[in-house]
């Protein structure tokens, strides 16, 4: 998260002006293909209705145009139209009757050209704009000076790293060569990128075994992954937008995962991390500061009952067959936890949770908060005339012990990074020592699994809450959100309890126990780099390295002779200190996708190079490998960086090939410790190559320069 502000848990200026001052659908559909019918005839490709919300191009001459969206026999429940024939205005989503057998939009176009469709299954609805024209220009990433490479053989000088004989292959080509004369040729594949990773073709006697120094861990989004059961898309009465989508639940959950671990698998990666999955606060806030998009916790950080797994990801069933299948396949599940702070409440809470006296002017609302829309001129920061931020009647929420708000009765927000309150978040009081009963709405809330503790603090119930995971469901790690927002000691604690619930279950489930290492914790300290600081010595294992992206992902990208400095200093200052290591990586959620920048799929594929061989962990986001694009974020940027994981791209075509280049990488480092936790040596500067060793590990990576 951002140091004061994480956009996706920004609010409006109404919002946080309330929190700061004393006052304080139905089942999915299933999946037939249906198209776009434009005059009675089909159109476009055909369009699952699983699949959310859906754009699409097509040319129009000028005319009239009778348009509708169905299957090729108009079958009731898959026709889509308007209840009667009726015009289609632009720019505004139109409702649609899925069983208008003979009804028709008629669209009149004035201007013959590119109009794009927008038609969203779940409301139903149609929108209609002018296709608007690629621009020709392409942004170019800044000249970095390297060295070139004209295609054909390249000699490596290898003396002194292996004897005359020794028989090595390029594991990105399968090609083998022979050291004579201390030096080796072989030509690098033409998709590699000018690329050389050269290892014995006779393997190690034994592979070295896991260790978190060496974690490769792939980042995702569950809910923008995959979507495996479309049956829990809308629980607790979540609805879509039928715009954009930008912050709306998109359907990915536990299942989904499961079923692409293989994928993850043959990029490399040896841990996943997840995106916080206990049960969000059901609602929604405005979106933005201009309100443009009802805006829900899609992304896990706005818990509501941290005891609960969140219907939308899945169930306890599902959660323990993702962690026991990706153990099978030797990955770990480390979770993304929060400590410092609760979600909003949102107007879909107070009804779900009895909470009603906390509302107002209910006469103008539907019987679920969750089908509210905004009308009359208002935006999606209207649902706020419908909380009474005055009430008397707070305490009955979170409660004044367990919380720091701008709320009646509530200790107010700090100034410092402990007593603040992030984006307007509710604020535990981790660093009080007061015994707490359980806050009141978990108290009144049917289905929880809290309990009261004896003699515990806030912070106690969260170490217990969270660690609970660990012990039931045998969690290898967790990544921390909002570290520095928090006391040291806390997360101390939090490191010590989850070691010890990890050892439970490894101790009650030994055939499915990987190893014997003890709990992983990975921080989120805002714009940490590689420095081994104090917070190393209060539970974490490893920091988030904010630099790599910021200032060298780009550059050594463009050409990765300049990594040389990078990999010096990082195999120096992490890898000959056990206690120490960091997180690199290219994009976040919070941050940007590389990809993003230049939407340059050879740059995507240089990057991996520069970054696959990086030493120390690093950290893949969904979609680094595959040129995810970018999503519509309504005016709050990081939302377009969590876009949904691009499958349909992957089956041919250059993603698909940018795919293979990643494996071909990520399947090297995973088959030798020595690129992530080993020593580093530079051997030549034309062409660029290096020697990394681990025991009885060792590599040599040749880079020949830009291809000329």
């Amino acid at each position: 998260m951002r140091p004061s502000v994480r956009l996706d848990r920004s609010l409006s200026p109404l919002w946080l002006a309330v929190l700061t001052t004393p006052l304080f659908v139905g089942q999915a559909l299933a999946a037939p293909a249906v198209h776009l019918y434009v005059d009675g005839k089909p159109v476009a490709e055909a369009l699952m209705l699983d699949k959310g919300t859906i754009s699409l191009t097509h040319t129009l001459s000028k005319g009239s145009h009778q348009i509708r969206i169905g299957d090729a026999d108009n079958s009731c429940g898959t026709s889509f139209g308007p209840s009667e024939t009726k015009p289609l205005p632009f720019g505004t989503a139109q409702p649609m009757d899925n069983c208008a057998k003979d009804q028709n939009f008629t669209l009149r176009v004035l201007l013959a050209g590119d109009y794009e469709f927008t038609f969203n299954p779940d409301t139903p609805s149609l929108k209609v704009l002018r296709a608007t024209k690629k621009s020709e220009f392409k942004r170019q990433p800044p000249e970095e000076p390297c060295i070139a490479w004209d295609g054909g053989p390249v000699t490596v000088s290898l003396k002194g790293v292996w004897p005359d004989g020794t028989r090595l292959r390029d594991a990105y080509s399968k090609q083998e060569a022979v050291v004579k004369g201390g030096k080796l040729t072989l030509t690098p594949s033409a998709s590699s990128g000018g690329l050389l990773l050269l290892e014995p073709v006779a393997a190690a006697a034994k592979a070295e075994p896991f260790s978190w120094d060496q974690a490769s861990v792939y980042f995702l989004l569950t809910d923008r992954f995959h979507n495996g059961d479309p049956g829990n898309d809308h629980s607790f009465g979540r609805q879509k937008d039928g715009q954009d989508e930008v912050a709306t639940w998109h359907g990915g959950d536990f299942k989904g995962l499961t079923e692409k671990l293989d994928y993850i698998k043959s990029l490399g990666m040896n841990a996943i991390w997840i995106t916080p999955m206990v049960e969000q606060v059901h609602g929604f806030i405005g979106g933005g500061e201009q309100g443009n998009f009802p805006f829900y916790a899609y992304h896990g950080y706005w818990a509501l009952d941290f005891t609960k797994i969140d219907p939308n990801y899945g169930d306890e069933e599902s959660l323990k067959t993702l962690v026991d299948e990706a153990h099978k396949r030797g990955m770990r599940i480390i979770l993304d936890v929060v400590m410092n702070h609760a979600g909003y409440a949102t107007l879909a809470d107070l009804q779900d949770l009895g909470l009603e006296t906390l509302t107002q002017n209910t006469g103008k609302l539907p019987p679920r908060g969750n089908d509210w829309r905004p009308s009359g001129g208002l935006n999606w920061h209207g649902y706020n005339q419908f909380i009474d931020y005055q009430s008397s009647d707070w305490s009955k929420w979170w409660g004044p012990d367990w919380v720091r708000t701008g709320l009646p009765g509530y200790p107010q927000p700090g100034t410092d990074d402990v007593t603040g309150s992030v984006a307007g978040l509710p604020d535990f009081l981790t660093e009080s020592s007061k015994p707490v009963g359980l806050p009141p709405l978990l108290a009144a809330k049917k289905d929880t699994r809290a309990k009261a503790l004896p003699n515990a603090t806030v912070s106690d119930y969260l170490i217990a809450w969270h660690t609970d995971w660990v012990r039931r469901f045998g969690i290898d790690g967790f990544r921390a959100d909002t570290v520095k927002h928090l006391e040291p000691a806390v997360w101390a604690r939090l490191k010590q309890a989850g070691t010890a619930a990890l050892k439970e279950w490894k101790a009650a489930n030994p055939s499915k126990a990987l190893d014997a290492l003890p709990f992983y914790m990975v921080g989120e300290v805002w714009d940490h780099g590689v420095a081994k600081d104090f917070w190393y010595r209060h539970g974490f294992d490893s920091l988030i390295n904010f630099d790599y992206q910021r200032e060298f992902a780009l550059p050594q990208a463009q050409c990765m002779a300049g990594a040389e400095p990078t990999y010096a200093s990082y195999a120096s200052r992490i890898n000959q200190d056990p206690e120490f290591n960091v997180l690199s990586y290219i994009s976040s959620h919070d941050t940007k996708l590389f990809f993003g920048d230049y939407q340059d799929v050879p740059l995507q594929r240089r990057v991996a190079n520069s970054f696959m061989l990086l030493p120390g962990g690093i950290q893949l986001y969904y979609g680094d490998e595959s040129g995810r694009g970018l999503a519509k974020d309504g005016g709050v940027f990081d939302q377009s960086v969590r876009s949904d994981m691009n499958w349909q791209e992957l089956g041919s075509g250059d993603k698909a090939e940018l795919v293979k280049h990643w494996q071909r990488l990520g399947q090297f480092r995973a088959a030798h410790p020595a690129v992530a936790a080993g020593s580093h040596q530079k051997l030549s500067n034309a062409p660029y190559s290096f020697v990394r060793e681990k025991g009885a590990d060792k590599v040599v990576v040749v880079f020949a320069g830009r291809q000329k």
